[in-house]
């Protein structure tokens, strides 16, 4: 058997293979340097950028629950101007593919950050955040309403021509719709999927444990939900799909590429688990091999 190939394409530009690191989890990519050979990854999913600075919502922002996280960072972010003359020279040194994920309140917001990734050297592609539901303006209300959505992306579009990717959100009744609605604008993926919408009560308290009540649920509570949402979204579209959502091991992963995923990012476990990626990786080739598999995209969409 030849050498397995774990390139994943996506509008003409290559992944060297398909496990990336999900959004929120990896910061910009060098906090995780001394943990493990990011240059490895098949790409760098960043912290969710916007054009102004951010704070991000008021402490306690991390609730742990049976099998999952809770989060409520707020897009807690250096904005733009600090990314270009901070980030960017760090990110230079990196090989590993970057994606900057993109977000904002308005239209004008993405359409800003997303001008000046495509003047970014660095930066490989873009993915656009409007699934986040920890945020009062801008994030999910453009990824649960397909006109809006659509708007979005072909806005975005006239303004980069590097790989752009959507994010689309679990919440939602049918996320084909959203899906097809990215791809007609002019999508060259999808993401799926965002958080869910998730409380935890403190019952001494007797009130939520994130201040703002609510928050983004993560972990492999999730995975299944994902996994479901990327088939759906593959059946869907033409376009590629990358799985994200409760990936803690290879089999999980798999999951997600026999349903019809490209690529696929972990999150929530490398809080515990930084390695986590790679280990995935490993995996899928030893899967690949003991199958007979030669080709990553062979394992796309079996049923």
């Amino acid at each position: 058997m030849g050498q397995i190939d774990l390139t994943v394409t996506i509008a003409g530009k290559t992944l060297p293979n398909p496990v990336g690191t999900a959004s929120g989890t990896f910061g910009f990519g060098e906090e995780y340097s001394p943990l493990i050979d990011i240059n490895a990854l098949g790409a760098i999913y960043t912290k969710a950028l916007t054009p102004e600075e951010r704070p991000g919502n008021t402490p306690p922002r991390l609730a742990e629950t049976t099998a999952g996280l809770i989060n409520s960072i707020g897009l807690a972010n250096p904005g733009l101007n600090k990314f270009l003359t901070e980030k960017v020279p760090i990110l230079q040194n990196i090989t590993a593919p970057i994606i900057v994920n993109v977000a904002g309140a308005t239209q004008s917001d993405y359409i800003k950050v997303c001008e000046a990734m495509e003047e970014c050297a660095p930066v490989w592609g873009v993915e656009l955040n409007v699934s986040c539901p920890n945020v009062d303006h801008g994030g999910m209300s453009f990824g649960t309403s397909p006109p809006l959505l659509a708007r979005l992306v072909a806005a975005v579009r006239k303004v980069i021509k590097k790989p752009l990717i959507v994010k689309l959100s679990p919440n939602v009744a049918d996320i084909s719709e959203p899906a097809r609605a990215a791809e007609d604008a002019g999508a060259d993926a999808l993401s799926c999927i965002n958080t869910l919408t998730a409380m935890k009560v403190d019952i001494h308290r007797r009130k939520p444990l994130i201040p703002r009540g609510t928050g983004g649920l993560s972990g492999p509570a999730i995975l299944p939900i994902g996994v479901a949402a990327v088939w759906r979204s593959a059946k869907a579209v033409k376009i590629p799909v990358i799985g994200v959502g409760g990936i803690s091991r290879p089999e999980d992963a798999l999951e997600y590429l026999l349903a019809g995923a490209c690529a696929v990012q972990t999150g929530t476990t490398l809080f515990t688990h930084p390695n986590t990626p790679l280990r995935v990786l490993s995996g899928i080739e030893q899967y690949m091999e003991q199958q007979g598999f030669q080709s990553i995209s062979e394992l796309h969409g079996f049923f």
